[in-house]
């Protein structure tokens, strides 16, 4: 057994797992890479009349479906009160909330008129159980993690990964911060490797939180 927690895992008994592929297929997550979000966007140019490639628009598109879904995670689970009575949880919730939300703000300004819209989400009890929500953040920072490991080279425009380079440490600060919460170790290894645009994509759709 590895030391990563799975959605698999996290979904033995299927609560969370409602996919709906259909929405996914009409934003177009079906045909290239995925980022994971978490970092200052803020030096990325503007794409809504800049020559970028099509490959890095749809990039950085796949981010802000994340970030919407990141954004979204945190700030209902702070609306509810999930880290109650939970100091570090609750300083964790707080900040990475504050990214997330800032992270959705940067990409749709740099994106324009060709960023996609933020979908409907149902995160069911994970933003009310505290247990639940713990384990689910560190699914998401991890997933996050190695999702911009295995695709940063798709990048095409130095600007732009440039710019998302800033996603990863931030990415991992998150992810380290929430599984040392969970007790896990934060730096399982000296290496970790990414994964594909395959495997993101699968565990996105199999939460089961895009509805609409």
């Amino acid at each position: 057994m590895t030391d990563h927690l799975t959605l698999e895992e996290l979904d033995r008994d299927g609560a969370i797992r409602d996919t709906r592929a259909a929405f996914l297929k009409k934003a177009g997550l079906g045909g290239a890479a995925i980022l994971g979000g978490g970092a200052l966007m803020g030096a990325l140019p503007s794409l809504a009349s800049a020559a970028t490639s099509a490959g890095d628009v749809a990039i950085l598109n796949y981010a802000l479906t994340l970030e919407y879904l990141e954004a979204e995670f945190y700030k209902q689970a702070k609306q509810n009160g999930v880290a109650k009575g939970h100091e570090k949880l609750t300083a964790f919730v707080n900040i990475v909330a504050g990214h997330e939300a800032a992270h959705v703000t940067a990409l749709k300004n740099a994106l324009g008129s060709k960023a996609v819209a933020k979908p409907k989400f149902n995160f069911k009890d994970t933003v009310t159980n505290q247990s639940k929500f713990i384990a689910t953040a560190t699914v998401l920072e991890d997933t996050g993690v190695a999702a911009y490991l295995g695709q940063a080279g798709n990048i095409k425009s130095k600007a732009v990964l440039a710019a998302a380079g800033s996603i990863l440490p931030v990415e991992a600060r998150h992810a380290a911060w929430i599984r040392d919460i969970a007790g896990k170790v934060p730096a399982p290894a000296g290496f970790e490797a990414g994964k594909s645009k395959a495997q993101v994509l699968a565990a996105v759709k199999a939460t089961g939180f895009i509805v609409a």
